[in-house]
């Protein structure tokens, strides 16, 4: 298995089927490119399960403060193993407002050195900047809790060179 990238190196390009449902309630399917990206700095939380405990906490708080990073010039992407079917189904449960990415296979997991044999991934989130440069990571142990928004904004804040 791959390491995870290292702080100050380039985040792992990778492509991935996903969804957003949208105000108007349509949740258009398509394709999610890292490099496609580019330009503007993307918030990767890669989380174990839709509709579990910790993972519903931690993407409704995110939704919550979306407009945090949205102030920061960020995006944020939600990946997790499940496919676009259980993500919809997630989504709309829990009024999720960015979009849901399915590794289904677990290779972006992988590539970034979070798959966990038999288990799924750990719990992580990767900060890449507008360049696909990676400039803060955690990655969880047990993953029994999450990185606030209140991190997360403070990290991209610095990463960004607004102090």
């Amino acid at each position: 298995m791959a390491k995870t990238p290292e702080v100050g190196t380039a985040a792992p390009d990778f492509t991935l089927p996903g969804l957003l449902v949208g105000a108007d309630g349509e949740a258009p399917r398509g394709s999610y490119a890292l490099s496609g990206q580019l330009g503007t700095p993307l918030v990767l939380a890669f989380y174990p399960g839709d509709n579990t405990a910790v993972c519903t906490k931690q993407l409704c708080s995110y939704t919550s403060d979306l407009e945090r990073f949205k102030d920061l010039g960020a995006t944020v992407w939600g990946i997790s193993p499940q496919d676009l079917d259980s993500h919809e189904s997630f989504a709309r449960r829990h009024d999720l407002a960015f979009p849901l990415l399915a590794d289904t296979d677990r290779e972006v997991a992988k590539a970034y050195g979070i798959a966990v044999p038999g288990l799924g991934l750990r719990r992580s989130v990767f900060i890449v900047d507008a360049a696909g440069t990676v400039r803060w990571k955690h990655v969880a142990l047990a993953g029994l809790t999450f990185q606030s928004t209140d991190t997360l904004t403070e990290e991209l804040t610095k990463a960004l060179g607004r102090f």
